[in-house]
């Protein structure tokens, strides 16, 4: 009786084994069979970052990851989310090229999950387990530069600011610039902001603004731009002007290899890392659950409701660019 049972025992455990083992080459299959397409709404070296990461990501974690550049084209980006279903593809990463038109993605893409990237579509528009943003709170990048200008210049009551923006409407403009007013506003100082233009994330276009704004010759206590590469045209123009940029502090958002260069050389006073690697990875583990029809309330960052994943951003000036 012993011996049947002995062998009824190892019959038992060899058909758990059996099942166990089923059910790890089915996860490692269904991770190989997901198709992610990432939708780019136009190229530059931070979402260069961000492309690389979520590939990377993509690829350690064994599922097959695509790439499309929509190049500004909102006609183009449709186009790519309307073919994406007849190609098969699990869940789409996409940066809009305008958020206005986030209504109209959704609807290209059909019965496609998406998390959006690099630009934030408003709340409304986000559904838990359907639609989800992953990316930093602006709001923050925003209030970090405000707090440096504060703790910089404390021994002042008013202060000049020029405030160089990014695209109109577009999410990052929207938040940092909240961020920036809010925290500078409720310090009791008077802030005077003496220019205040949309620069396009362009170095060439902020550095033309900056010279117009010198020509005003009106007083300037600090240059906050919501990119490094306006940072970097404002440093250059004030290069040509003579402008000692020791007593004039330039501040920009991304930590860039640029920014953090000039950063260290003493012309950028301050940026703010906002990590692409970290934004690209956490948006490619979202797909992966999306595409599983799993829960994201495992990932780090997630918000309460699911509708968000929140990469940190840091502060970065001489004392800690040499780690960036």
């Amino acid at each position: 009786m012993r011996k049947k049972l002995g062998i009824l025992f190892g019959v038992m455990m060899l058909g758990m084994l059996a099942l166990t083992g089923c059910g790890s080459d089915s996860g490692a299959a269904s991770n190989k069979d997901i198709k992610i397409l990432l939708v780019l709404n136009q190229m530059d070296s931070f979402r260069e970052t961000l492309v690389a990461a979520a590939r990377d990501t993509a690829a350690a974690e064994g599922v097959q990851f695509d790439f499309k550049d929509a190049e500004g084209s909102i006609e183009n980006q449709v186009n790519y989310l309307k073919s994406a279903g007849q190609e098969g593809y699990d869940v789409i990463l996409c940066s809009p090229v305008s958020i206005e038109t986030v209504v109209e993605l959704k609807a290209s893409a059909g019965d496609i999950p998406i998390v959006f990237i690099n630009s934030c579509p408003d709340e409304k528009q986000l559904k838990e387990g359907k639609y989800l943003y992953a990316g930093s709170d602006e709001f923050v990048a925003g209030q970090f530069q405000a707090e440096y200008v504060l703790d910089r210049l404390s021994g002042s009551q008013e202060i000049n600011v020029v405030l160089l923006k990014g695209e109109r409407d577009h999410s990052a403009t929207n938040g940092r610039t909240k961020g920036v007013k809010q925290t500078l506003e409720s310090s009791g100082k008077k802030i005077n902001y003496v220019f205040e233009d949309y620069g396009d994330w362009d170095q060439e276009l902020a550095g033309h603004l900056f010279e117009t704004f010198l020509r005003t010759g009106s007083p300037v206590d600090c240059v906050l731009c919501e990119n490094d590469s306006m940072a970097l045209g404002v440093i250059e123009v004030c290069r040509e002007a003579n402008i000692d940029l020791s007593a004039l502090p330039v501040l920009g958002v991304d930590a860039t290899a640029d920014g953090c260069a000039a950063i260290e050389s003493g012309e950028m006073a301050f940026t703010v890392c906002q990590s692409g690697a970290g934004q690209g990875e956490a948006a490619v583990k979202a797909a992966i659950r999306f595409a599983q029809g799993e829960s994201v309330d495992s990932l780090e960052g997630v918000s309460e409701d699911g509708k968000y994943v929140w990469v940190p951003f840091e502060k970065v000036d001489s004392t800690n660019v040499s780690q960036y």
